[in-house]
């Protein structure tokens, strides 16, 4: 018998590309073996972890090892919470497979049998540490939005396909955000052109479907730059497949010129001192954007900005009687004419 990996953490919170790694990799580990003898489903939802933890230290019955999936495991934000799994893990059964899935809870409000959650889950780095410590392996599912030609052509890669860099930009600029879309492209292209196939751009056209969602700061980005079509473009995306409500919006806007005007006239050299400013922790990136563009803009363009995202969010609110998308269009448009 193989080694048997002692735990898998899969996170993410895209539901379809956790669900994908989780096939994947409890195909794994079951390999050949029986999955009706070996595998052992925990969901947290009905039970709790101590019961997972003791199923987990339970040796194998007429089979070498064991796998037990832990679902729902995505309920807890405090290292006591999942102390007693910190504790099984320094020294896993060698024969038990344990798979943790970083998914929601179902549950809206406390029921009998199953353990109280967080509506914040946020895992411990306690148990990060644990995991990686004992040998077992941390699975992030989510796509890196920042690179994501890169990513999708990994995607494409793992599952026995071969996309030339304009295919792979094709894909990730249609599906935007939605890493999850990229299961079901890759599904179809399988179909289509089977494994190892040199795939193009022109090719997988056909295959990839509607645009989808993008995150926030492309549509800012657009706006920066002095792009009202692409601007546009990206705001109705947004709304539209990637079902984000005008409010939401309002708010990613209204964030991003609050942050020009309290750097605007304010006395910061670089920007380490714009995020010291605006009290930002972390990466300093986006105060260094908001500085640039504060700059570039000037005070006066930027209090009109602000003016203008006041009026939007007033006639959103039921001053002005027009659909929402053509109120965000409008303003969308008037803040990129400010950024010529």
């Amino acid at each position: 018998m193989s080694a048997v990996v002692p735990v898998r953490l899969i996170k993410g919170s895209d539901d379809v590309l956790r669900g994908e790694a989780f096939s994947k990799v409890l195909d794994e580990a079951v390999g050949d073996a029986d999955r009706t003898l070996v595998v052992d489903e925990i969901d947290l939802d009905r039970t709790t972890l101590g019961a997972a933890i003791d199923a987990a230290q339970t040796p194998p019955f007429l089979t070498d090892f064991r796998v037990v999936v832990v679902r729902r495991f995505g309920r807890y934000s405090k290292q006591d919470e999942v102390a007693p799994l910190v504790a099984y893990l320094e020294d896993p059964l060698p024969t038990t497979a344990l798979i943790l899935v970083w998914e929601k809870t179902n549950l809206t409000a406390a029921v009998e049998g199953a353990e109280p959650f967080t509506k914040t889950p946020k895992i411990p780095p306690s148990l990060t540490k644990a995991v990686t410590g004992c040998g077992g392996v941390v699975i992030e599912t989510d796509a890196a939005t920042r690179s994501m030609d890169s990513w999708v052509a990994d995607q494409f890669r793992a599952a026995g396909l071969d996309v030339e860099p304009r295919a792979a930009k094709l894909v990730a600029e249609t599906i935007g955000e939605d890493g999850g879309a990229v299961v079901g492209i890759i599904e179809r292209a399988k179909g289509a052109f089977g494994p190892g196939a040199r795939i193009r751009a022109d090719e997988i056209a056909d295959y990839v479907g509607p645009a989808g969602g993008v995150p926030p700061w492309d549509l800012t980005d657009a706006i920066d730059k002095g792009d009202a079509a692409t601007s546009i473009e990206l705001l109705q995306r947004m709304m539209g497949a990637g079902g984000r409500h005008a409010l939401a919006i309002m708010a990613t806007l209204q964030t991003h010129y609050l942050r020009m005007l309290r750097l605007d006239g304010a006395d910061v050299r670089g920007e380490k001192d714009a995020a010291a400013l605006l009290g930002m922790k972390g990466s300093s990136y986006p105060a260094k954007k908001a500085m640039t563009q504060a700059r570039k803009l000037g005070s006066a363009k930027v209090r009109r900005a602000v003016g203008l995202l006041a009026g939007a969010d007033l006639d959103l609110r039921g001053k002005q009687a027009w659909p929402d998308e053509l109120v965000m269009e409008v303003l969308v448009a008037r803040l990129a004419r400010l950024s010529r």
